[in-house]
Parts: structure tokens; C-alpha cells; sequence
């Protein structure tokens, strides 16, 4: 089965080959840790390796899981007294876990090949590895318990997209899924979703969102220069529309021009998903006639009264969600699954969404039933609802009281999940270390 797999990953590769070398030349997409991708241990890890101390390896795919297991990290890290390495897939996650754990404990997952991975597990030796969500790759996991190591899933979850596609591949998820020791769900509708795909039911349990236990890091300089700004200009009120994708630009621009009318010295932090739009965005905006500035060029002059501050960085969009009197969080206008509203509700921020966000379903729902989130039915909601909180003054202020609410009253799965990691940090008595990739 797993020969199989290859075979077909590798045809899947060569197929798509043009279009990652068309993403490589257009945006530098995947160009970085092109080598680490491979197979090629940097130098840096390896350096750290030499003393064969005790390791942990968890993967965090992206930003997203990066800030969900920070906590989990750094409290494995004083407890276990192991060194943890952090391997992610994107760039922008590979940045913030830099910034977080330092570039030598930090380096990008190898494609799932046996030669890709085998490397790795040789040079560092991970007693356990940690796997954020649901990143099933059956080569590396496979790969990962010939080598001796106990793998845990935390955080996992199985959204309505995926899991009618992972019913259909049950027979093949089986055995995948028989190599790791320990599944913590976020709730028991995801629990119940990984045994119905194969996961052996003993090993499966609940240990709750790790995301709701954000803790951002020190308010960063932009916050206090942003908030100053914005008292020079008399402007306000702020609303933030954060990780925003393809195609909602243009439906915020239209509500914005709306809201304009009414508010006329307000402003809009717009952050768009994905870096490599960042330009394109910016183009929209100056062919709308819209006055904009960029954060990547702003130090700390006047703002666009009335227009809009595109932050076109990564890893602030967090905590310029204390500045919003609003705030609307992308991919959900679009069929696109919506993203992350934990971070607005962090800071108390009252949280609007589109229709479409299946991918944090019990995010929202939790939310939904403490009256602590709005959910748009269309686009053409957003600009009578953002009219409608900012003339309201109870009415918002209540909506982000009980957002926070909510986040106070959810915490505790890093704990959880702490607690039961501990159990797969002394391996079980009688089991020997086989060779890797035997």
C-alpha cells in the first residue's frame, strides 16, 4: 500500500510540476527550504544535534498552528527538559516559529518520501513527535514509529469537507492511522469522526481547542504607533478585516464606500491571508481611487481618514485586533471555510463572519450559542450590520464582552494536552528500537 502511495504522490508532482514552478517564478511560493523539502538537514539543526540530548519534534503546518501549539511548546520544553524542534509547510509559518523557538530548532517538513524523510529521523532522533491537526502523511509517520518514536496528533480535528473524503479512503487510513499512539480531538464530534475513519478507538480522546488558549506576546510597537496615529487624526472608529481571500476585497470595498458615507472618518485595517496577494490587494486599491497606505511603508505618519491601512505584514494582524471597534474575519464571504476568530475574541473585539465557515464549525458554534459572534447570511449584510454596531454602542460593546467571555470560559487544553503527552515521554517496557526506514 505504502509503495503504492509513492508511486502516486510522485506521478501527482511530476503532473502538477508547471504549476508549482509557475507559483515558484510568479510569487516565490515554495521556493523557500526548497533543499530542506528534499531531504537536506540544515546545518543549523544539526548543530544542535550533536549531543544527542532527548528531542521532541512537532509539526505545525502553517501560522495558524504555529500560534496553537506555542503554549504546548514552551511548557513541554520547562517540563520534559528535551530539546523541541518545530517543522511547518509554509513560509509564513516557518517565520513566526523562527521568531518563537529559534531558527536552529526550526526547519521546513519533508516531502512525504521515504529518502525525504529518512534524514531527519536519523539525525535527530525524535523520541516523540507531536503532530498539530490532522497532517497524515503515511510515509513520515510510518517512517517515524520504524524509528522507534511515539507519535501524538493534538489539536486534530476533521472538518465537514474532509471527512466524507476521508470515509471514502477508510480502508487505506487504517493502517496509516495505526502508527500513531495518542489522538487528542478538539471535540467529541471530531473524536468520533477520527475512529469512523480508522483510528483505533482506544487510543482516540478529547482534549479541546488548543487555539483558545492564545496568549499573544508583548504588544508589538505598531499597536502603540497605530493608536497614537489614529488619535492625531481624530479618526475612528476602526473596524478590521483580517485574513481576508480572493474575491472579499472587492464585496468589503463595496460595503466600506457605504460605511464611509455614514462614518466618514473611519478607517479600515485591512489584512489580507496570504503575502503574496499583498501587492495585487494594493493595486485594487489605488485603481478604486481609494486613499490606502501600506504598513510595510508606513512610519508612523498620518493615516488614510476614511480609507484604508493595508497591513501587508506578517504576524501583526493579531494584535491590531485590540484597535477594532469592529471586526469582520475573511474566508468566510467566500466558499473558503472561513479562519480563526479566536485572536479578535481574545481582545474582546465584537466578531462579525460570512456565511461559510465550516473549517472552525465548532469555533462558531460555541460562539453562536453565547450570542458571542454574528454570522452574515450574504455579503450584502455587511454594511448595514457594521452600520447598525457602530451606531449601537451597547449592542457592540456586548457582543465583545461576551466574545471574551467565551474565550475565558474554553481554556485549559494545552494542560489537557500536556498531561497526556507525558504518558508517551517514557517509551513502554520491552520494545525495542528498530532500524529507521526498515
Amino acid at each position: 500500500m505504502f509503495i503504492i502511495y509513492s508511486v502516486a504522490l510522485a506521478m501527482a508532482l511530476l503532473l502538477s510540476a508547471p504549476w508549482w514552478l509557475i507559483q515558484m517564478m510568479r510569487h516565490g511560493k515554495y521556493r523557500a527550504g526548497w533543499s530542506e523539502r528534499w531531504g537536506w538537514v540544515p546545518k543549523r539543526i544539526l548543530q544542535r544535534s550533536q549531543d544527542r540530548q532527548s528531542l521532541i519534534w512537532v509539526h505545525a503546518v502553517s501560522v495558524g498552528e504555529v500560534l496553537a501549539v506555542s503554549g504546548l511548546i514552551n511548557e513541554l520544553r520547562r517540563l520534559s527538559g528535551a530539546r523541541v524542534v518545530v517543522s511547518t509547510t509554509t513560509a509564513t509559518g516557518q517565520k513566526l516559529a523562527s521568531e518563537r523557538f529559534g531558527a536552529e530548532n526550526v526547519f521546513f517538513f519533508p516531502l512525504d518520501f521515504g529518502f525525504a524523510i529518512r534524514p531527519y529521523l536519523q539525525a535527530l532522533r525524535p523520541k516523540l513527535v507531536v503532530v498539530a491537526e490532522t497532517e497524515f502523511w503515511p510515509n513520515f509517520l510510518r517512517l517515524a514509529k520504524q524509528s522507534g518514536a511515539r507519535i501524538a496528533t493534538v489539536n486534530a480535528r476533521i472538518s465537514d469537507r474532509s471527512f466524507p473524503r476521508y470515509q471514502r479512503l477508510r480502508a487505506l487510513m487504517r493502517p496509516v492511522l495505526q502508527a500513531i499512539d495518542l489522538f487528542l480531538a478538539q471535540t467529541a464530534a471530531d473524536a468520533q469522526r477520527l475512529i469512523q475513519i480508522g483510528a483505533p478507538s482506544g487510543r482516540v480522546r478529547t482534549g479541546g481547542n488548543l487555539k483558545f488558549d492564545f496568549q499573544p506576546k508583548a504588544e508589538p510597537a505598531i499597536v502603540a504607533d497605530f493608536r497614537r496615529a489614529l488619535s492625531r487624526a481624530e479618526a475612528g472608529p476602526v473596524v478590521v478585516c483580517g485574513s481576508t481571500v480572493e474575491g472579499e476585497e472587492e464585496l468589503i470595498l463595496t460595503a466600506w464606500r457605504q460605511l464611509v458615507a455614514e462614518f466618514p472618518r473611519a478607517l479600515m485595517l485591512l489584512a489580507p491571508r496570504h503575502p503574496e496577494r499583498f501587492a495585487m490587494v494594493a493595486e485594487m486599491l489605488a485603481w478604486a481611487g481609494v486613499k490606502a497606505c501600506r504598513r510595510s511603508t508606513w512610519e508612523g505618519e498620518a493615516v488614510p481618514v476614511g480609507g484604508v491601512f493595508l497591513l501587508d505584514t506578517i504576524g501583526e494582524l493579531g494584535a491590531m485586533y485590540a484597535l477594532a471597534d469592529v471586526a469582520f474575519v475573511g474566508g468566510s464571504l467566500m466558499p473558503r471555510g472561513g479562519h480563526n476568530i479566536l485572536e479578535p475574541a481574545y481582545f474582546g473585539a465584537p466578531i462579525l463572519v460570512g456565511p461559510y465557515t465550516e473549517n472552525f464549525r465548532d469555533v462558531v458554534a460555541t460562539f453562536l450559542s453565547q450570542r458571542a459572534v454574528l454570522v452574515l447570511r450574504n455579503s450584502n449584510e455587511l454594511a448595514p450590520t457594521l452600520s447598525r454596531l457602530l451606531r449601537d454602542d451597547a449592542e457592540r460593546c456586548e457582543l465583545g464582552v461576551r466574545a471574551a467571555a467565551v474565550m475565558k470560559a474554553n481554556t485549559g487544553a494545552t494542560g489537557r494536552t500536556l498531561h497526556a503527552l507525558q504518558d508517551l515521554l517514557a517509551p513502554p517496557p520491552g520494545v525495542a528500537v528498530s532500524e529507521v526506514g526498515r
